[in-house]
């Protein structure tokens, strides 16, 4: 359900961000280790680093899973409610500047 305020309120899907998450890490790690046993240390180094990105994105995930309905909510939890009405930006100023008498 759409309330409107999506940009400022919008959720991530956890779960699907933990798989695709642990797809890469044990991509990341088989290529650590191919590429390691293959004599290819750039390579191997590349991987490693996108192994160590992608274990930092998993604890933040889990963490924020762990959290419960404010990241992760499950069907019966209805989405935020919108902000309040008003004008999406500040209106006119009150105060506007005006010419000294006697100029056009």
């Amino acid at each position: 359900m759409r309330t409107g305020s999506e940009p400022a309120t919008a959720r991530s899907a956890l779960r699907a961000r933990f798989w695709l998450s642990l797809w890469g890490l044990v991509w990341a790690t088989f290529g650590t280790a191919a590429f390691a046993l293959a004599g290819r240390p750039g390579w191997a180094v590349a991987c490693g680093v996108l192994w160590l990105l992608i274990t930092v994105d998993m604890t933040m995930i889990l963490r924020h899973l762990r959290q419960g309905p404010h990241y992760q909510p499950g069907r019966d939890v209805p989405p935020y409610q919108p902000p309040d009405p008003g004008p999406p930006y500040p209106g006119p100023s009150r105060h506007r500047r005006t010419r000294p008498h006697g100029r056009p």
